[in-house]
């Protein structure tokens, strides 16, 4: 990877870390399955790939995260 690559990977880290500190588990769940998505639809795609991938992901994450939350609740 180039030093600007790196760079900004670092930053999209920690940009992801710091938005998920106060977010709900639902809130969360879209945050990361979004950008997993993201990336995944870059990777596999094009611009429109990482755009239905970030979509998809955010929606999925979302759903999983809750319906994780929700079944975690019952258990304390």
């Amino acid at each position: 990877m180039k030093k600007y690559g790196k760079a900004t990977l670092m930053g999209a880290c920690a940009l992801l870390g710091l938005g998920a500190v106060s977010c709900t588990p639902g809130e969360r769940g879209a945050l990361v399955g979004g950008a997993i998505g993201a990336g995944t639809g870059a990777l596999i795609g094009d611009g429109t790939g990482a755009l239905i991938g970030g979509a998809i992901g955010a929606v999925a994450g979302s759903e999983i995260s809750k319906k994780r939350a929700r079944r975690n609740y019952y258990y304390h």
